[in-house]
């Protein structure tokens, strides 16, 4: 059985990998593949059965079914794993102006999701001795989205949207989607910036997710969502409360 880590460079990507690679063969795919390593050393000091960096284009949403296909054939076994995490931040105020870089924004963190996850809900669901698991990331910043960062915001409120969706979809099978919702998550993503209150780190992240997969008890195993930390529940509540004029001044 193997992983697959679409995103391998993410902070999040790397301590997923790090809590789930002893006695697993782990893919590792990611655009920027001779960074990879450092990471490639680690987990295989931390007991993976083997290591395989990918060469992974988000954007290029013809090559995904071949990716995960090759995943496959480099553990010569079925994907037990997959953790979609790859994604950037982009920067707010330049895509009022770039046309672009708001596009750029949305086809990697929303339409290059909807096309993994499509895929891996595919691929995965042909497996059908395996029972297998989907990790995909939505935000707190999806939930209701801020003048200062609408651009990230919309896409995480649509991919939030479509692994709703996608979980009932795969209701029933041999595939379950672990969506997760984090809040403001220090990392490389985020330096720089002044964390919001309930922030969270990648190894905070990666914990709750894993622990999703791994606790879950076989024959009742479904499709769940999960606020990180739980008590960010109560936030998103009191967001949706906020008066829309208060609301539009609010920060990052």
């Amino acid at each position: 059985m193997s992983i697959l880590i679409l995103g391998g460079t993410s902070d999040i990507g790397g301590e997923i990998a790090r809590l789930v690679a002893a006695g697993e063969d782990v893919v590792l795919a990611a655009r920027r593949v001779n960074a990879l390593e450092g990471l490639t050393a680690e987990l295989q000091a931390l007991g993976a059965t083997s290591v395989h960096p990918l060469e992974f284009e988000a954007t290029d949403l013809t090559s995904h079914r071949a990716v995960v296909q090759r995943a496959r054939e480099l553990t010569g076994s079925d994907i037990t794993l997959a953790v979609v995490a790859f994604g950037i931040l982009g920067d707010q105020q330049r895509a009022e102006e770039d046309e672009h870089h708001a596009v750029e924004i949305a086809t990697i963190d929303y339409t290059a999701q909807v096309s993994m996850l499509t895929v891996l809900a595919d691929e995965l669901r042909a497996q059908p001795h395996t029972d297998s698991a989907i990790i995909a990331f939505s935000s707190i910043a999806g939930w209701r989205a801020r003048r200062a960062n609408y651009v990230y915001g919309s896409t995480k409120a649509g991919l939030d949207a479509f692994c709703q969706g996608l979980s009932d979809a795969l209701h029933g099978s041999n595939v379950r989607l672990i969506t997760a919702r984090p809040g403001f998550v220090i990392g490389s993503m985020t330096t720089g910036m002044t964390p919001a209150p309930m922030s969270v780190y990648p190894a905070d992240v990666a914990e709750a997710v894993v622990q999703a997969v791994r606790t879950t008890p076989g024959k009742t195993r479904s499709s769940t969502t999960l606020w990180i930390p739980g008590r960010l529940r109560l936030l998103a509540w009191v967001m949706r409360l906020v008066p829309r004029p208060v609301w539009r001044r609010m920060p990052r």
